[in-house]
């Protein structure tokens, strides 16, 4: 699906973009080091809550974290299902090939998935079927902003952000000259097999990475019946045997390559990644997607020894992305491709009596293209630009952060059989501001406001035809609007003795919310008979809540035993009715018992009922899981890992709402997962 000319022209891109960046081959000196304002630990730093770097304990914008450490014992799953069950976190469980995050009750193009700060360049937003084109595995963090606060990933992000961190291009020198990880394991439900390993050299001022993931499971076991009660009720249909999932299955092979000139005032680095994925689609049993992307990336940084401004960072990644729905062995059908270029520019303020701040650029150039019988979107080229800049004052006692941004973005489409080509574009502005205090030692207090706009995505516009995967026949109207929101958000961090926590509340209100509703109407398919739907606006009204704390019950040395607990819940309507799949609240209690050769820890975890749901969508049941995780280290200096995990000890029949396939796809049930880490 690529030829030889595109492969010749992302070479001229990447090498026009590498020699864009030469100028900061002068940073390097004869003796690479760190230079004197480098990050701080990153374990108590978000990069991608703000450019300059920030506490999560000490920002009003909603931050979660995985670090490499709790990564390598992660299990080998899908980004989404690697972060469901977080606070305000959901995943959207197409199959296991296939899960996008959910915040908040929001998905699809509202929530954006970086990979070190740029875009993914795929087609992951595009429809649930579709997978993100990174694995989890691949990265060395993997942070989290809950809501629309942040301003520095564009106004798409309105619901939040998932950044994937990697180390492919090096930031530093490995200690020792050498640093690395590798992880196995292995699963019952799945008979799931994964490896993963990465390896940073370095040599004089130069660091270089190779990294790896392979991953293969098949069909999982459930608990119960693929169709649920309320389906083969309001149907009037046998539920089936149960058993496994049929065409669940994965097959997922990812490696890159990569290396950086690091000197005293900063670094340059390339690198190239090739993702290949096989998976079932679970919706149909005969189907099965071969996803195919490679990317290359260019990044830097550089650091001023004075001035008003502390460093300049700029980024770059240029991704093919192909897209097979094959409808059986040797039968392809649709496929999508996804060609395109992003590019960021960040200019970091040096900290002055406690302001801290950041401007910058941004600007990305896609083509789309759908090819096939169920290709429901024309082909569409998308550019977009945005500038912005976020800030940050804090005194101690006294705080104020917020940014300001403006995106432009044009959406030119070519459906077939039309001659006129449609052309939309848009001009948003994004604005947040916040007000924060520290009345008290280990307590923060903020407030924020923001508001943002989103441009409509190339599927609410333009779509119009069968699309398989939501079982639905989907209508885009060109003449839809931006869509416009306001959240004001409560934030209170304590973390003082034996007890630490954090609590958010918010609330949005929408105008102008691009819901996609059912017409009444049906489109028949060679006699099978698929509902009619239209992306139309409304207005509609989110809030809702996450909370988190642990209180440490009995500590002595590096043992503890802890309580900990966790909550999310939101609500939302609209002007036509309740918003669809919106997910329940959920609760979890954990036990967790925490020292230097060994963890352990027993999880509880209700998902409550969810009975406000949207004209055609069916109710869902409220379920229990227990969990039960251990993780033993048995050398002395501890850097190898032996984990287990028992995960659903119940068996439990568990749906979740947000997932298109929730009536006629449980979770996997009862799970043994074991596995071995070693970082050096």
């Amino acid at each position: 699906m690529r030829t030889a000319s595109r492969h010749a022209r992302s070479s001229r891109i990447l090498l026009l973009a590498a020699a864009g960046w030469g100028g900061f081959a002068g940073v390097a000196a004869a003796q690479s080091q760190k230079g004197p304002e480098a990050a701080v630990e990153v374990a108590d730093v978000i990069v991608t809550a703000a450019l300059y770097g920030v506490s999560h304990r000490a920002t009003v914008i909603a931050t979660d974290v995985l670090d490499e450490k709790a990564l390598a014992v992660a299990p080998a799953s899908s980004l989404g299902d690697l972060l469901a069950g977080r606070p305000g976190l959901r995943s959207t469980s197409f199959a296991p090939g296939a899960s996008r995050p959910v915040i908040r009750g929001l998905s699809g193009p509202r929530v954006q998935v970086l990979s070190n700060g740029i875009g993914l360049i795929d087609a992951s937003s595009i429809s649930p079927d579709h997978a993100v084109a990174t694995d989890p595995a691949e990265a060395s963090r993997v942070e989290i902003i809950r809501g629309p606060a942040t301003l520095v990933y564009g106004g798409s992000a309105i619901g939040g952000v998932v950044n994937i961190i990697d180390d492919r291009v090096p930031t530093e020198l490995p200690d020792g000259g050498l640093s690395g990880v590798v992880s196995s394991q292995v699963s019952s439900v799945d008979d799931g097999r994964s490896l993963f390993g990465r390896v940073t050299v370095g040599a004089g001022p130069f660091a270089f990475n190779i990294d790896g993931v392979r991953r293969k499971t098949d069909d999982y076991d459930i608990p119960s019946p693929s169709i649920s009660r309320r389906l083969a009720e309001a149907e009037g249909i046998d539920r089936g045997p149960g058993g496994t999932q049929a065409n669940s299955y994965t097959d997922l092979t990812t490696w890159g390559v990569g290396g950086s000139y690091i000197g005293s005032k900063g670094f340059l680095g390339v690198s190239y990644k090739d993702t290949r994925s096989e998976y079932g689609t679970v919706a149909e049993p005969t189907v099965f997607i071969d996803l195919d992307q490679t990317r290359e990336d260019v990044r830097g940084e550089y650091r001023f020894d004075e001035g008003p401004f502390k460093a300049i960072r700029g980024a770059y990644g240029h991704a093919e992305y192909a897209h097979t729905e094959f409808e059986g062995p040797g039968e392809p059908g649709t496929v999508f491709n996804s060609d395109g270029q992003e590019v960021r520019f960040d200019l970091v303020q040096r900290d002055r009596n406690g302001w801290n701040g950041a401007v910058g650029v941004q600007g990305l150039s896609r083509t789309f293209e759908a090819v096939g019988a169920e290709a429901y979107i024309p082909s569409v080229d998308i550019e977009e630009t945005g500038l912005y800049t976020v800030q940050r004052f804090d005194r101690g006692g006294l705080g104020f952060e917020g940014g300001l941004r403006f995106d432009r973005r044009t959406l030119k489409a070519r459906p077939l059989g039309e001659t006129e080509q449609l052309e939309r574009q848009f001009d948003n502005w994004s604005a947040s501001g916040a007000v924060f205090l520290r009345p008290a030692p280990g307590l923060f207090l903020g407030l924020s406001l923001a508001r943002n706009e989103r441009a409509p995505s190339e599927v609410e516009l333009f779509a119009n035809g069968l699309h398989v995967a939501t079982a639905a026949y989907e209508t885009g109207d060109v003449d839809l609007e931006s869509e416009k929101v306001t959240t004001l958000e409560a934030t209170a961090h304590y973390d003082k003795g034996r007890f630490s926590g954090d609590l958010h509340l918010y609330g949005s209100k929408y105008d102008g919310f691009i819901d996609e509703r059912p017409t009444g109407e049906s489109f028949d398919a060679d006699g099978e008979l698929f509902p009619i739907y239209q992306f139309v606006q409304t207005g509609a009204d989110f809030y809702g809540f996450e909370a988190e704390g642990a209180y440490a019950l009995w500590e002595s040395g590096a043992r503890k035993l802890s309580l900990e607990g966790a909550a999310d819940y939101v609500k939302a309507d609209t002007d036509l009715g309740p918003a669809a799949r919106i997910p329940p609240y959920s609760v979890t209690a954990r036990l967790a018992w925490t020292s230097k050769p060994f963890d352990a820890a027993v999880e509880v975890r209700r998902v409550g009922e969810q009975d406000e749901v949207a004209e055609g969508e069916l109710q869902t049941d409220s379920y229990t899981l227990v969990n039960l995780s251990g993780a033993w280290r048995p050398l002395a200096d501890r850097n190898v890992t032996i984990f287990a995990e028992a995960r659903n000890l119940t068996n439990e029949e568990a749906r979740e709402h947000v997932s298109f396939l929730k009536d006629i796809a449980p979770l996997p049930g009862r799970n043994l997962r074991v596995g071995l880490a070693y970082r050096f």
